[in-house]
């Protein structure tokens, strides 16, 4: 079963515009004009946040739409040729597409050859549970199980230790120690500028800052750009 994915970090980096970092590999990866269907569900308002994502697709030669403005929403995911959900809070998200009934939907939909695109909060609801999310549980979502596109966490966003800074909260690396005592499945930091490709049955690893893979009872370690990741797909 060969789904196609591109789980990306951060919609922002610095000195840059909205998905400027990554927009030669979102053109790579999409391959080709297609309508994007946009699922604004992350942000509270969804005509600002719609509109901002629409200038960047069309920017590209992209036809776009967002789901909030489809009545039917379910046949609008279903005859999707490539879905993109960007960031937020990823509470907010899941707990949306959990409103909608649209979880199963959305997965049918990858399994069946629609191409999905994430990114932070997207890429979180891609894994099997957004447990490793960064944001406030500003609601409750049924559930924190995901969508279960692929076989392990993301840690959008994360950054490396710094031997050097006086903060005495956790960082990010002891964080994702803590949800290994009590979760066994293997967790991707994904610092930003990086991004991850799921397709041919191989996950890639790609962008410019690497990724630190944890996987419980092992040593953390580091990969770089173009390096396959040691995670089987479905």
């Amino acid at each position: 079963m060969d789904i196609k994915l591109l789980l990306i970090s951060n919609s922002k980096t610095f000195g840059k515009g909205y998905l400027d970092h990554c927009t030669d590999e979102i053109k790579n990866f999409i391959n080709g004009p297609k309508e994007i269907l946009f699922i604004p569900y992350a942000l509270k308002d969804y005509d600002i946040y719609a509109d901002i994502a629409e200038k960047k697709f069309m920017s590209l030669g992209y036809g776009f739409t967002s789901l909030h403005r489809h009545k039917n929403k379910k046949k609008t995911v279903q005859n999707a040729k490539c879905i993109f959900i960007g960031g937020g809070n990823t509470f907010r998200l899941l707990n949306t597409i959990y409103k909608e009934d649209l979880i199963k939907t959305i997965r049918r939909a990858v399994f069946n050859g629609t191409q999905y695109i994430g990114s932070s909060a997207g890429s979180n609801i891609a894994c099997p549970t957004i447990k490793t999310t960064n944001d406030m549980p500003i609601i409750q979502p049924p559930s924190f199980e995901a969508l279960s596109l692929i076989t392990f966490q993301i840690n959008p966003h994360y950054i490396d230790n710094d031997p050097k800074s006086t903060h005495m909260g956790e960082t990010r690396e002891q964080r994702i120690i803590e949800y290994h005592e009590e979760n066994d499945t293997p967790v991707v930091g994904l610092r930003e500028n990086s991004l991850i490709r799921v397709e041919n049955n191989r996950v890639i690893l790609k962008g410019t800052s690497g990724a630190k893979i944890f996987i419980k009872g092992r040593p953390a370690y580091d990969l770089y750009k173009n390096t396959e990741l040691p995670f089987k797909q479905f």
